[in-house]
């Protein structure tokens, strides 16, 4: 934007370049209470179990799969909400458990999120100004008048007039909440950020604005999105990556355009036969797979998806498949490749 209302955006350019946003065989094991054990051992939800990805600067990976599957468990990780059972997440290439106070507060901004539902996302009580100027560290030393022009910038750039800053969130549809969360995630120039079903809560008729909205943010400040979605389509339109979860396991990722058109996994294949057809007259047959996901206390032995899956063979019951690329930039972890 040239003119002096929005110079501060695109954000200054800063010193890192290739800046990743790394997972490297997370794991997040939730204990249960009341007594329940396992096998002699003490029970435990095991809601992510060895899951890796990464996502460099301008890029967006999706994650897709079912409820459960340990999708927003990886989320709450990446944005610190809770602490792995082991594995490592790295941030420009830095293990975040040996970040000092400095390196946590620069990934903090750098690392923001917008969550689901904007009514419930937003405090009541509190004008636009202040909701969206929140993530600011009060230790910044920049003055209530920078600050509240970097809000109105910000509230310009997502479609909001720069007056919105007096009101207070119920005098917003729900689609302009959601202008104001992403305001906010935008207000500390992050180079990710964490969309938790973005447009779930939203009117259909809203979705395409936010939608777009969201690209158009992304080229124009260079942003990364990690975007988490039961909605195939939303995630479709904005992913270069694809990564599908079942059952606190990735089961295959690739290039996103790629995964729809010929998915490799079973799993997948049955997931996105679900998912409407880029086009109305495309035909496309329906995997009904059976049976619910497994049990996360107790997930079955070998592939987890083995109790559901069309193909399964002998093996697949006892041995867990191996993670491999099956073509170039295609990997999935499945006995059929």
């Amino acid at each position: 934007m040239a003119t002096r209302r929005t110079a501060g955006w695109p954000p200054p350019p800063q010193h890192e370049t290739d800046v990743k946003l790394e997972a490297i065989d997370l794991k997040k094991h939730f204990p249960v209470t009341g007594g329940f054990s396992i096998a002699g051992g003490r029970a435990s939800i095991k809601a992510l179990d060895g899951v890796s990805v990464q996502v460099a600067e301008g890029e967006t990976l999706g994650i897709v799969g079912e409820s459960g599957s340990g999708k927003t468990t990886l989320a709450k990780l990446f944005l610190l909400l809770q602490r792995p059972t082991a594995g490592v997440l790295r941030f420009d290439g830095k293990d975040l458990q040996a970040f000092g106070r400095d390196d946590l507060a620069r990934y903090r901004r750098a690392v923001q999120a917008v969550f689901q539902d904007p009514y419930s996302s937003l405090n009541p009580r509190m004008r636009v100004e202040h909701i969206v100027a929140e993530p600011l560290p009060a230790e910044s030393g920049e003055s209530r008048a920078v600050v509240r022009e970097r809000v109105r910038d910000v509230l310009q750039l997502v479609g909001l007039p720069r007056e919105s800053t007096a009101l207070y969130p119920h005098e917003f549809s729900g689609g302009q909440r959601q202008r104001i969360a992403i305001a906010r995630a935008l207000v500390t120039y992050p180079k990710f950020i964490i969309l938790d079903e973005p447009v779930s809560a939203l009117d259909v008729s809203i979705r395409a604005q936010i939608l777009n909205l969201l690209r158009r943010l992304q080229e124009q400040l260079g942003l990364a999105y990690v975007v988490i979605s039961h909605d195939l389509a939303a995630a479709r339109y904005l992913s270069t990556r694809l990564a599908v979860m079942y059952a606190g396991k990735l089961v295959e990722t690739g290039a996103c355009d790629a995964v729809y058109t010929e998915p490799l996994h079973p799993y997948t294949q049955a997931l996105l036969s679900a998912a409407l057809p880029l086009h109305p007259s495309a035909r496309r047959s329906r995997i009904v797979l059976g049976g619910e996901v497994p049990n996360p206390m107790s997930p079955p032995p070998g592939c987890r998806f083995h109790p559901r899956c069309p193909s399964a063979m002998p093996q697949c019951r006892t041995i867990e498949p191996e993670w491999r690329e099956v073509r170039p930039g295609r990997f999935t972890a499945c006995h059929l490749y």
